[in-house]
């Protein structure tokens, strides 16, 4: 009988490669390069001999999206809450399903290592239709389970395989064609809406989501509160008295007052000037220790304790479950399981040099199992799986593995005790008091020190006793407005209101910062909204008026444009039905085209009342930029507004052309564009980047078939511009022979650099400066024998005394030579400089169409 043919795949290839070593016997493999590693040995499975190999993907295998006919912003957004979608490669240039297809050939057994969430069921689902057809029947399709990369859980794994659940899947592709069709059909009307009406918005893409858009609704809250503030005024008695030579500073029992007379009356009724100790009061006190690490926890503390962002955080703990440090860190367990090893982790943690010591105590006096928390059932508390010293990790990586090695051992260690001392003192017929406290047993705030509490020790009153007071003051004092939402307390606001999950919340996050709704500040990481957020989440909650007219009155209604677009509640919904389909109890199908049908309404309502949404905040394109070139219709000057997304605007035909991004744009020597009269205007990356010319025109309108939206001077075809490619093109890309992924483009000698002349590619990033000895470099009429690149002429500056050099950049050693960047060829003959060579024009069939109708 053969050997069981059996195929693994993990959903990385750092994954893969560790749970071979786990797996392999004696930890040997044998690796092919393959799309993505193949790792290959020969074993057992089950009871039976077994030829193993072990592989990956890399993430999602399919991203969704709309079919081509919906792809187009042009396409009404309504119409897509009922657009066709499909599924299509995540990365089809590595061709992971082919990859797939190939290792599936003739395998009996396929067990899927992928993470055990609902994202990584849908991959399961995945692999599974990419494997299946090709493995040889009949066939097993078994599922992993697994919380860490350890000997010990992979061996549980092993032993305890099960099949994948499809239901998890579903809810996957519900919510994914959920956020799609909503998030493209609103984003689509408002990024066209707005961009073609409002000037410095200052967002290439102003977006919407169902998750994204409530998480941005917190911040502006949390805004909206600080700025209708009002500040009061208060009063409160300050009283000072000696005690063993020291002054001791006591607080008022009412605290604070807010009419200043009455503060005043209260001052003057005290005519003594000694403090009479009415008691002392001392109690102990417990502190509780924290209950076991889930995500949200590790994500407030990375962003609160220690200035590292959430998603970065999520991904510094991904590398370290990846290299079997942690156990797996998405999981919204804060409660260990009867079964888990608590010993065995803190026997392995005791020989660290840092906190191995407490570990120590712990084992010899005992320990208990962390109390409080919730058991979900997802994935056991993030914990410490295996010593990692501060030298084999190293900046953020091992601070955050510090913060959860010592919060596991914190959590199983005992409460921290301590006492408190109330000293009641009154003075005249007010009272006061003396506060202090003092640590008994640091318990888990020895091992967590950023828990700790410095004592606070007062001096020791005894009952009866009269002290000297020796200051009696009124203190004004006025209320002040809460802070900024903290990206802790935001993240603990979406974990209450159950928007997104413990694996999404950081991209939401982050999604609400890159778009330019709010930006982050200080070391506290707060989270302030700029103009933009502010005033989406105002529209969505924005009264708009509408006057009934009757002949009796007038009467003047007004309704919030669609409030529950950007509260939580809508998201809350929404998950709880998704997390029905998990559970089988719903049908995919039924929820998706019910929330569609929802938001559909809503779509409808919002684009009717949507018009006024921006102007109180924001200026039109026709009050915004500067002038900057003159329009080829009216001939009058066109306004550059340098805000993203780039544009020109012409306030006399209403028209924009949009313009490239990331660059500078200024008028290009007020030169005109031969097709249609538009001033062209120099698009530059800097001295050592691309730099071309742009009709504004041709850029948005590209007057040649096959030619694409966003057309600079350096792809034109025209056959006399000065500035055009068929002008300007001296040979193609030295990327143009590469086996894998070959350039298109050409290199355009760049006249806009001069005096600084270079060459650069129009469509990758290669660029060459020539020295700066040079003056002027032109064109000339003729082609290289070798290679057929066009002759360039340079000229050299004065002080150089040195005659011009014609000669072509790839053959010949001193042209070439003037170039920063080298772009010799293989297989050309050499040319050295003093060699006389015979020219021809017009030779190389690569460049015969491109200078067709060229001079």
């Amino acid at each position: 009988m053969p050997d069981l043919k059996v195929l693994m795949v993990a959903e990385k290839p750092s994954l893969a490669e560790s749970l071979s070593r786990l797996l392999a016997p004696g930890g040997h493999f044998e690796t092919h390069r393959r799309t993505t590693p193949v790792h290959e040995w020969k074993g057992s499975f089950g009871n039976d001999p077994a030829q193993i190999r072990f592989t990956s993907v890399t993430g999602h295998v399919y991203n969704i999206d709309f079919t081509s006919e919906y792809n187009s912003w042009a396409v009404d957004p309504q119409l897509l809450f009922g657009g066709n979608v499909r599924k299509q490669e995540a990365n089809p240039k590595m061709k992971l399903t082919q990859h797939l297809a190939n290792e599936a050939k003739g395998v009996d057994v396929l067990v899927l290592w992928l993470d055990c969430d609902r994202e990584g069921e849908n991959i399961c689902f995945e692999v599974i239709g990419n494997c299946a057809p090709f493995m040889r029947k009949p066939f097993k399709i078994l599922r992993a389970r697994f919380s860490a990369i350890t000997a010990e859980e992979v061996r549980r794994a092993m032993n305890n395989l099960g099949e994948p659940n499809e239901n998890e899947a579903k809810a996957v592709d519900a919510r994914q064609e959920l956020d799609l069709k909503v998030g493209v059909a609103f984003t689509r009307f408002q990024t066209k809406f707005f961009q073609g009406k409002y000037g410095n918005l200052d967002s290439t893409v102003i977006s919407y989501g169902p998750c994204q858009t409530p998480t941005l609704s917190f911040c502006v809250e949390r805004h909206d509160r600080i700025q209708s503030f009002q500040p009061e005024t208060f009063w409160s008695i300050a009283a000072t008295i000696q005690k063993d030579q020291q002054p001791v500073q006591l607080s008022w029992n009412r605290e604070r007052v807010f009419d200043r007379q009455v503060a005043h009356l209260f001052l003057n009724s005290i005519e003594t000037k000694h403090a009479s100790v009415l008691g002392v009061e001392i109690k102990k006190k417990s502190r509780q220790r924290p209950h076991a690490l889930n995500t949200v926890e590790l994500l407030k503390h990375c962003s609160s304790g220690l200035g590292i962002s959430p998603s970065e955080s999520m991904s510094i703990a991904e590398r370290l479950y990846m290299q079997g440090y942690i156990s797996y860190p998405r999981t919204e367990t804060s409660k260990y399981p009867e079964s888990f090893d608590l010993h065995f982790v803190l026997k392995e943690q005791s020989h660290h040099s840092n906190w191995g010591h407490f570990c120590e105590e712990l084992l010899q006096t005992g320990f208990q199992k962390p109390t409080g928390g919730s058991d979900v059932g997802d994935h056991p508390p993030i914990t410490p799986m295996r010593v990692a010293e501060e030298g084999d990790l190293y900046g953020d990586a091992w601070r955050i593995y510090d913060f959860i090695a010592r919060t596991f051992i914190g959590s199983i260690s005992p409460n921290m005790q301590y006492s408190t001392t109330t000293a009641q003192i009154a003075i005249g017929d007010e009272r006061f008091e003396c506060k202090g406290s003092r640590t008994v047993s640091a318990g888990f705030g020895a091992v967590m020190h950023w828990l700790r509490t410095p004592d606070e020790p007062i001096p020791d009153f005894q009952k009866g006793e009269s002290l000297p007071i020796t200051s009696l003051t009124l203190r004004e004092g006025k209320t002040s407005p809460p802070d900024y939402l903290t990206e802790a307390e935001l993240i603990g606001l979406m974990e209450q209101n159950a928007i997104g999950t413990d694996a999404s919340i950081p991209t939401h996050i982050n999604n609400i910062c890159q778009r330019n709704y709010v930006t982050v500040t200080g070391g506290a990481r707060r989270l302030v909204p700029t103009n933009l957020g502010i005033v989406l989440i105002h529209g969505y909650r924005k009264y708009s008026s509408f006057i009934s007219v009757s002949v009796a009155k007038t009467d003047v209604f007004a309704e919030k444009i669609d409030p529950e677009l950007s509260l939580p509640t809508m998201r809350s919904d929404i998950e709880q039905q998704l997390n029905l389909i998990a559970l089988g109890k719903a049908p995919q199908k039924d929820v998706l085209q019910y929330f569609l049908d929802m938001f559909e309404r809503k779509f409808a309502y919002f684009i009717e009342s949507m018009d006024e949404l921006f102007e109180a905040t924001f200026s039109t394109l026709a009050a915004s930029g500067r002038p900057l070139s003159k329009c080829g219709k009216c001939k009058r000057y066109m306004k550059y507004i340098a805000l993203k997304p780039n544009r020109l605007h012409c306030p006399t035909c209403d028209e924009t052309y949009s313009l490239p991004m990331n660059g500078n744009i200024k008028l290009y020597r007020e030169l005109r564009c031969p097709l249609d009269d538009f001033e062209l205007v120099l698009y530059t990356t800097g001295s050592k980047g691309t730099g071309y010319p742009i009709c504004p025109f041709c850029y948005n309108h590209p007057p040649f078939e096959d030619i694409k939206k966003g057309m600079g001077c350096n792809h034109c075809l025209h056959p006399t511009c000065p500035h055009s490619m068929v002008r300007n093109a001296v040979c193609p890309c030295p990327e143009s022979d590469k086996p894998v992924d070959p350039c298109p483009g050409r290199l355009i000698l760049d006249a806009t650099s001069a005096p600084r002349w270079k060459l650069s590619c129009n469509e990758c990033n290669i660029v060459s400066l020539f020295l700066d000895t040079i003056k002027h470099v032109t064109i000339q009429d003729e082609l290289c024998d070798d290679c057929g690149t066009v002759i360039l002429k340079a000229e050299f500056r004065e002080n150089q005394n040195k005659a011009p050099i014609s000669g072509c950049v790839m053959c010949d050693e001193e042209m070439e030579a003037l170039l920063a960047t080298r772009f010799a060829r293989k297989n050309v003959r050499r040319h050295h400089g003093g060699k006389k060579r015979r020219r021809r024009k017009w030779v190389d069939p690569k460049l015969r169409k491109l200078y067709a109708d060229m001079r």
